[in-house]
């Protein structure tokens, strides 16, 4: 059991996905930043001078916070699309990487070999 734990941590697969999650996370801190200090205030003004995180409704002793929710919707949809655009990259240059090469110039046997056969062809015509 040890030693398929070891083989488990050894594949490439598991080493690239510790990466890709701590690489999310601090991703996921820029664009929480990005959404919080730079979006949200632009959008409050435009709305004017809304701040979503502020934006409660009283429910008896309860207020529910649905600015907060608000805001983490629009986190959400920059996150999205920012993955979007970067899968999408990837997906057109891994395409462009696989296109068939041209297929290669026929040697100068072949180019013979045809040129005899086009003229055995035309002869017995």
């Amino acid at each position: 059991m040890l030693k398929e734990f070891k083989d488990f941590l050894n594949r490439g697969n598991v080493i690239d996905l510790a990466v890709a999650v701590i690489i999310g996370g601090a991703f996921g801190a820029i664009i929480t930043s990005l959404v919080n200090d730079i979006i949200m205030p632009i959008i409050g003004v435009i709305l004017g001078g809304v701040d979503f995180t502020g934006l409660s409704i009283q429910v008896g002793n309860a207020a529910i916070g649905y600015g907060n929710f608000i805001q983490a919707i629009v986190i959400f949809l920059i996150i999205a699309f920012v993955l979007f655009l970067v899968v999408r990259s990837y997906n057109r240059s891994s395409t462009e990487e696989e296109k068939p090469a041209a297929p290669p110039e026929p040697s100068p046997e072949e180019k013979l070999l045809t040129e005899i056969r086009d003229l055995l062809r035309s002869r017995s015509a």
